[in-house]
């Protein structure tokens, strides 16, 4: 008998700056709005829940802050019916930072959790690609709006 796991998205990067400084580029919707959604109703603190919003879209999202740990991990859920999202930071001893997004909870049939998966995997690759491009090199590269 075949043992079958829900799929869990992982998509990381390494961002070329200290930790903190990428920490704070998730929680501070000053800067998360710069490579990733247009407008929030507040900063990231544990058991607070904000709205993002892509303007651009027409879209929001409810986010219920489940837990933060300085420079080390964010989670949350979102979307409808909500799911899990992590953040990892994992401090690296060249001053770099390795994220970590993982995600998962999807529901529908298989094909429909299939297309899920894959679709958040892409979107968070084109988060950490965005967010590496602010924070290294000071470009703004509007993934996200140009998607």
């Amino acid at each position: 008998m075949e043992v079958t796991k829900e799929p869990v998205v992982n998509a990381q990067l390494l961002i070329r700056r200290p930790v903190g400084e990428v920490f704070e580029a998730f929680v501070d919707p000053a800067i998360t709005s710069r490579f990733w959604f247009t407008k929030s109703t507040g900063r990231l603190t544990a058991g607070q829940e904000v709205t993002w919003e892509w303007e651009m879209y027409g879209a929001s999202s409810k986010v219920l802050v489940k837990a933060v740990e300085q420079n080390s991990r964010i989670l949350i859920e979102w979307g409808d019916p909500p799911n899990p999202v992590e953040w990892q930071f994992i401090a690296r001893p060249d001053n770099t930072t390795l994220v970590v997004i993982k995600t998962w909870g999807f529901t529908g049939t298989g094909d429909e959790i299939v297309a899920r998966a894959i679709d958040s995997m892409g979107g968070f690759t084109s988060l950490l690609a965005g967010l590496k491009a602010l924070l290294e090199h000071k470009v703004e590269l509007n993934l996200v709006a140009d998607h």
